[in-house]
């Protein structure tokens, strides 16, 4: 994978106002989103950021820009550095946040937390670099200045490249149907959620059989017994004749 320009930022806000290359060339020669690169060209992105001319810092020839700006299907290559620069390791924990973008960062999690609620707040640090209470206290309307926060998104607001809210977001997609998974395998079966439920009021039928049939049996003896008792007047009459 190919290494991006010293200043990425820098470097795309020149080649988009000095040449006439396509977004999708720019982005993938500063290595950004070509949403971000159209923001940069509507003032949306990047915004009081000095262009750098990759001509001359070295990084571009003349030459293999008019070969790019001829062709849309061009990939712009780095010139060969005569210096090697040490890669950079990108340090782990939060994201750090210039001083005068912290006061976005409220704006920029209210927007993650209506927009893509699946997100965790691991992943939300690290877009923003916030912390877990402040997180909280937003999503419960419980921080300071509730009332005068608006969602903006973060990618405008320059505080994470779209890159790495689309990363974020696609790891929670991919987390999402395991956790549906868990929920799907707590199911009851049907048999048991279909069954009836036995109530005082409402036995179940198979239970009122028996005492069905024993209250049959019982009206049967009361009838045979007032026949016998009709029929013993009768008998004493003849007897007596």
């Amino acid at each position: 994978m190919s290494q991006p320009p010293l200043m990425p930022k820098a470097t795309a806000v020149w080649l988009v106002e000095n040449t006439s290359l396509t977004f999708e060339q720019i982005a993938e020669f500063c290595k950004l989103h070509p949403l971000e690169v159209r923001g940069i060209a509507d003032g949306e992105v990047a915004a009081g950021i000095k262009g750098l001319d990759p001509i001359t810092s070295g990084q571009l020839t003349r030459e293999e820009l008019e070969r790019a700006a001829g062709n849309p299907n061009h990939h712009l290559r780095l010139a060969e550095r005569k210096v090697k620069v040490p890669e950079m390791k990108k340090a782990k924990g939060p994201r750090y946040t210039p001083v005068s973008k912290r006061q976005d960062r409220p704006n920029a999690i209210l927007w993650l937390l209506r927009n893509h609620p699946e997100l965790k707040d691991a992943q939300v640090i690290r877009l923003i670099g916030t912390t877990k209470a402040t997180i909280a206290q937003i999503r419960e309307r419980t921080h300071w200045n509730a009332q005068q926060l608006s969602p903006i998104d973060p990618v405008s607001l320059g505080l994470c490249s779209q890159i790495d809210l689309d990363f974020e977001v696609g790891r929670a997609a991919k987390d999402r149907p395991a956790a549906m998974a868990e929920v799907g395998s707590t199911l009851l079966p049907a048999e048991e959620t279909t069954a009836p439920v036995r109530t005082e009021t409402q036995p179940f039928a198979d239970m009122s059989r028996p005492k069905r049939e024993e209250e049959a049996a019982i009206d049967v003896d009361s009838v045979f017994a007032k026949l016998k008792q009709m029929k013993r007047p009768a008998e004493d009459d003849e007897d007596e004749g």
